[in-house]
């Protein structure tokens, strides 16, 4: 196979694409069909541009392949996603990588029939998963007195309904989005654009989905069940939000940190919003960084389809937008942990993970898709710092504590032998 790499670039209403080939020439016809002639023999690359190459718009970054000693007839044989960096063609969505993570490897093992709902519930990506948990996982440490062991109930039941619901926003948000989805390059191959779940299985899947959830959910005390309900407006309205306001990532920082709220009425059956929100507005503060990186690597497309994001309301100032929120969110931390009492481990891991946030910022490249999604990614490690920080904090406190008491008893019995 000879592989040709197209690139997209919008300028006004017009699609211009710049071909880079080698050992190839290549004759291309405005029609819906792409004839090839004959293989050049050079080793030199070829770049022709050529306005207006198909009546249908092409997505921002495509990648043909084609045999390679096409007839005059041929058609195109495949269409995929690419992504180039360094003149070098990768023939996949910015998001998937050449090395199977182990979910990738564990969907593509289970059954065909399976397969569609476990990608539907994006158990092949399960960064989004993560990203909901961390929020649950920092308050329920904070939530922690130094008196007691941590709540490893709480963070289970959270673990799981943070897998379970990220999953039913999936499905809800492939719902919302099935006629997007299938003029976005990174989104065609999702189960309900190609058709491998139909609208009605999707429904009657949700609803498992949102069983399972409830299920979870009615296992902590009532405040946090009714607090836990009352996210759900969010987790509906978030797909419609990209339609109307260029903030939706604020909608999702709303819905994706909710958990902050819910760890700390959790384990104290209220919550404390002197820790709480501050808490929940670093979370906010952090997910509007990490999507707006994510929403960098659709943008193209989102302007063709009049979607609304902060990457596009950002523009070129995105890095000093996200620099705000970085502050935002490190101000938010302290508070929290000021509030709650946290220790010194805690503010190293605070000043580990501001670094890290940092690096993110200075380093992105805007119109990498794939710096974008690896950017994006590495937000996991963001959460566990902080969460190991906590916990490390929580275990000195405890120490300290235990430490005292034994000084105490220490006194007591001295006290007592002065007096006999």
């Amino acid at each position: 196979m000879c592989v040709i790499d197209l690139r997209v670039y919008v300028w006004g209403q017009s699609s211009y694409i710049e071909i880079t080939m080698e050992r190839a020439r290549c004759l291309f016809l405005k029609t819906h069909v792409m004839r090839l002639f004959a293989i050049s023999s050079s080793y030199q690359n070829t770049c022709i541009c050529v306005a207006n190459l198909l009546p249908k718009r092409m997505s921002p970054y495509t990648c043909l392949s084609v045999p390679k000693y096409p007839s005059l007839c041929e058609q195109w044989r495949e269409f995929h996603v690419c992504t180039t960096q360094c003149n070098k063609p990768v023939c996949s969505s910015p998001s998937r990588r050449s090395v199977k993570s182990v979910a990738a490897s564990i969907v593509d093992n289970t059954p065909l029939s399976i397969q569609p709902y476990m990608k539907l519930m994006r158990i092949d990506r399960p960064i989004g998963s993560w990203l909901l948990f961390w929020p649950c996982g920092w308050s329920i440490a904070m939530a922690a007195s130094s008196n007691a062991f941590l709540d490893f109930k709480s963070l289970a039941l959270c673990g799981f309904g943070a897998f379970i619901m990220r999953g039913a926003g999936c499905t809800i948000n492939d719902m919302w989005d099935k006629d997007i989805d299938s003029k976005v390059a990174r989104t065609k191959d999702r189960p309900l654009v190609s058709g491998a779940v139909s609208m009605k299985d999707a429904l009657i899947f949700l609803s498992g989905q949102l069983g399972l959830g409830l299920i979870v959910l009615l296992q902590f005390n009532w405040y946090t069940i009714l607090l836990g309900a009352s996210s759900m407006g969010l987790v509906v309205l978030y797909p419609l939000m990209k339609r109307v306001i260029h903030w939706p990532q604020l909608v999702l920082g709303m819905t994706f940190n909710w958990g902050a709220l819910l760890g700390w009425s959790a384990v104290h059956g209220s919550c404390n919003w002197t820790v709480c929100a501050p808490l929940y507005a670093a979370g906010v503060s952090w997910t509007i960084i990490y999507d707006t990186i994510y929403a960098h690597q659709d943008k193209a497309d989102d302007l063709l389809l009049g979607i609304k994001s902060t990457a596009i309301k950002f523009g070129d100032h995105t890095k000093q937008w996200l620099s705000g929120f970085a502050c935002t969110m490190l101000g938010g931390l302290v508070l929290a942990g000021i509030s709650s009492q946290q220790t010194w481990p805690y503010y190293a891991a605070v000043g580990v993970a501001s670094l890290h946030i940092s690096n993110q910022i200075l380093t992105l490249d805007v119109n990498n898709p794939s710096d974008c999604s690896s950017k994006f990614v590495s937000n996991k490690h963001v959460g566990l710092l902080l969460f190991c920080g906590i916990v490390a904090s929580y275990l000195l406190k405890l120490n300290e504590n235990k430490s005292r008491k034994e000084s105490g008893n220490i006194s007591e019995t001295k006290v007592q032998l002065n007096i006999c």
